[in-house]
């Protein structure tokens, strides 16, 4: 089982180590993996959260989409990514397409959420500890660390009182509202 765990993630990871930084890349890393959780997802035999677990799941998703854009949007900080408006993004329908766009927000939402969270809120926090867990999301998350790690510490709470299932919709609602609110607001730096 704990193969299973692994295996989307690695995909991902290794996926994104040989491809180019590009929309389309970022589509074929979306597709593969998928494809991968939707054999792996079922065999796992993870219970439901429940009602009261998936609830807290939509609010913790919705509060660390807040804590993800606070420092520049509310606190005036700007960040090394801001500097980088002046490069088109790769998702900007300015510069591919609206599809390519969309895959990325599906991506983004409904299948590196799961396997960030099959790996990091499951496998690691069993093979090294709750902390390890947090630091190694927090170092994945690059110069984004410090909410990187508040994430981790908020999805892994979740997950150890509701389970995986609860952290998978925190995690997915943060990635669908953010990249919703990239789109809409024109802040590509955020990708």
């Amino acid at each position: 089982m704990k193969k299973y765990l692994i295996a989307p993630y690695a995909l991902w990871m290794v996926l994104m180590a040989v491809l180019p930084a590009t929309a389309w890349a970022y589509a074929v890393r979306g597709v593969a993996t998928a494809i991968l959780l939707s054999f792996t997802l079922p065999s796992l035999k993870l219970p439901w959260c429940g009602f009261k677990g998936a609830l807290y799941g939509l609010l913790v998703g919705v509060g660390v989409f807040f804590v993800w854009v606070a420092p520049e949007m509310f606190l005036g900080l700007s960040s090394a990514a801001q500097t980088e408006r002046a490069t088109p993004s790769p998702y900007d329908p300015a510069v591919c397409t609206w599809a390519l766009t969309i895959a990325k927000i599906a991506a983004s939402a409904f299948v590196i959420s799961i396997a960030e969270e099959l790996f990091f809120r499951v496998w690691l926090v069993d093979f090294a500890g709750f902390w390890w867990m947090v630091v190694l999301f927090a170092v994945e998350h690059g110069e984004r660390w410090h909410v990187g790690a508040l994430a981790g510490i908020a999805y892994g709470l979740i997950a150890k009182r509701f389970g995986i299932y609860s952290a998978i919709i925190a995690h997915a609602t943060t990635n669908l509202i953010l990249g919703l609110w990239v789109v809409c607001c024109d802040r590509w730096e955020f990708w």
